[in-house]
């Protein structure tokens, strides 16, 4: 077992002349299944594929890609584990320092917009040759999508690329079924039938049951047509009812993207995950001091993909979709028995997981029949009847892993849905995680408190989540733990203006709780929330939505979040003010802030040198 060559003297090794596909990647390469490019460069290799694996190459010198030579197949293209303008800019459009997917954390490793960039190399260096792009970045954009950093709207990342063939969700079907169609002969043009895949064509009459949405002019031309689009296209994402969806170019030009792939079994999860992965970035990494984002997830289990919660601001329904698809017990016990013989393992499992922890089984059992309901949510507004609230399932993978040699503790991290907690009439669960889970807090996501706000973001009433709160709070007491709630929330989303914001402030006076961090609503590619944010309509009912879109009102908002921090008080008292909320600046309890500047800043006068 060993890493897949990164250079031509390591494929030499090998015995290889000629790879079957050059993959290029703008993170570092770290083959790890939590790394997206590690899984389908390992899933082609066992299916006989020779890949070379090309990772960060310099955009700024046209031969970088001229590695390994013209692959016999194709070059496959990736920007990484994140969309690459998130991956460089807050959301003030400012640039990050670092870059936790690159050696040693360094920013600057990978251009803007990486897939577009590798494309033009690739297609000026080997014309000819079949380019295949996919991720995260090409999958949120195959279609025509705002573009927050540009503040535009942006043509389907095929055609900026200029490549041949788009891979969208997570990939693995759609790759193999890909390179045997190419490896038997056929064209990168003629693959037009696989699911999961977006292509060009000149004939849109040859797509079978084909929805025409408006042409990328109209959607210039019209915001509403684009949340008419969009609305079409988020009911289209289920694998089992989605048709495909023909979006004009032009007169004679169309992006066709064919339905998704099937949800995988039970079996081609453990299949995928039990792969001969090294877990470890290459060693030429080493001298930088290795990739930082492979600590956070080295000693972490993925247990499932997809999640049927349906938050707004979040792509996952277009990525992996609602349909839940989990790995086996044993699969995954055998993969935490491998972590207790890394000598770098010291006890902790840090999360067994996925988008959502505690969802290990579709919402319901017609889901894998029939699909998802395209109109309807599993969770909200509240939870549908059909849905099953069962967490048996994890707590009997839970208690398993407790039980292996070596572990010392499991940990939860990646979030569990508090109101699916909530649904479950056995508190069981709640009770084990606080007993065994977690250490001290547990992270939960209400994002707001404002029903107006809530309802745009696809959550729960905040009513939902003040039980869940006092059921913690009488568990933990039960137990004899003090042990609190880490409520992650956001400024700015979409329907919240200052009176909101304030409501959201006075919640944390009430909470006693000062967040130490505030996650302003960021636009990403393709989600409802940003759908809101670039056209001012909620595109399932094309209805008029409140955008803050104004800086300093936003600042306003991040501020009265953090209405304790001295350097946020004018921000707070402004807001207070126009918010017609003078009641609040006083020194009653209740009150956010004083009247007067009574917190100010610690002088930053410069002290002088002793002689």
């Amino acid at each position: 077992m060993d890493f897949l060559p990164v250079s031509k003297k390591e494929m030499r090794a090998r015995g290889w002349e000629q790879p079957d596909f050059v993959y290029v990647i703008g993170d570092a390469y770290v083959d790890h299944p939590s790394f997206g490019p590690a899984i389908i460069s390992r899933v082609l290799e066992a299916h006989g594929y020779k890949v070379a694996m090309l990772p960060q190459p310099d955009w700024r010198n046209p031969d970088s890609v001229k590695e390994f030579g013209c692959p016999r197949l194709g070059f496959l293209v990736c920007a990484g584990n994140m969309d690459s303008m998130v991956n460089h800019y807050t959301v003030f459009r400012k640039r990050r320092r670092e870059d936790a997917f690159s050696p040693g954390g360094a920013a600057g490793k990978r251009p803007d917009y990486a897939t577009i960039v590798y494309c033009g190399l690739i297609k000026r260096a080997y014309k000819e040759c079949p380019v295949i792009i996919g991720g995260i970045e090409a999958s949120l954009r195959r279609l025509a999508h705002y573009d927050y950093w540009a503040d535009q709207l942006k043509k389907s990342v095929l055609l900026d690329a200029g490549a041949d063939l788009l891979l969208y969700g997570m990939g693995e079907l759609a790759v193999v079924e890909v390179a045997d169609a190419l490896d038997s002969g056929l064209t990168v043009s003629d693959l037009t039938f696989i699911s999961g895949t977006v292509y060009k064509t000149r004939r849109s009459e040859d797509v079978y049951e084909g929805i025409l949405l408006p042409s990328y002019e109209e959607l210039l031309q019209d915001r509403k047509k684009y949340a008419e689009s969009f609305r079409v296209q988020y009911r289209n994402t289920d694998p089992f009812t989605a048709k495909p969806l023909i979006e004009p170019y032009g007169a004679k030009r169309f992006v066709v993207q064919n339905p998704p792939a099937r949800p995988l079994t039970e079996q081609e999860m453990d299949d995928i995950y039990e792969l001969p992965y090294m877990r470890a970035s290459h060693p030429l990494y080493e001298k930088a001091g290795g990739v930082p984002a492979l600590s956070e997830i080295r000693f972490s289990l993925t247990s499932n993909r997809g999640c049927f919660g349906g938050c707004s601001f979040c792509a996952l329904t277009f990525h992996q979709g609602r349909i839940i698809q989990c790995r086996s017990h044993t699969s995954l016990i055998r993969e935490a028995e491998l972590m207790t013989r890394d000598p770098e393992f010291k006890g902790y499992i840090h999360d067994v997981g996925g988008p959502t922890a505690n969802f290990r089984a579709p919402a319901c059992e017609k889901q894998m029949e029939k699909g998802v309901c395209p109109d309807r949510q599993c969770l909200f507004p509240k939870p549908c009847g059909n849905m099953k609230a069962d967490h048996s399932d994890y707590l009997k993978l839970l208690r398993s892993l407790r039980q292996i040699k070596g572990v010392k503790k499991v940990f939860i991290r990646s979030g569990i849905r508090f109101d699916y907690v909530m649904a479950d009439p056995d508190e069981t669960f709640l009770r084990e995680v606080c007993r065994y889970h977690i250490s001290g807090q547990l992270r939960v996501a209400p994002e707001h408190i404002a029903d107006p706000v809530l309802r745009l973001m696809g959550k729960p009433g905040n009513e939902v989540y003040r039980k869940f709160v006092r059921r913690f709070e009488r568990i933990n007491e039960k137990q004899g733990a003090k042990q609190y709630l880490v409520p992650y929330l956001m400024s700015s989303h979409p329907g919240s203006g200052l009176a909101e914001a304030v409501a959201l402030a006075e919640y944390i006076r009430d909470l006693g709780y000062m967040p130490e961090q505030v996650q302003d609503f960021y636009p990403t590619p393709s989600t409802i929330s940003t759908c809101m944010y670039y056209t001012g309509l909620d595109p399932r009912t094309m209805q008029p939505v409140y955008v803050p879109k104004d800086p300093h009102e936003k600042a306003m908002q991040r501020a009265l979040i953090q209405y304790r921090r001295p350097e946020n008080y004018e921000l707070v008292r402004e807001a207070l003010v126009k918010a017609g909320r003078q009641d609040l600046i006083g020194f009653e309890k209740k009150c956010l802030i004083p009247p007067r500047n009574m917190h100010k800043a610690p002088s930053k006068r410069r002290k002088k040198k002793s002689k």
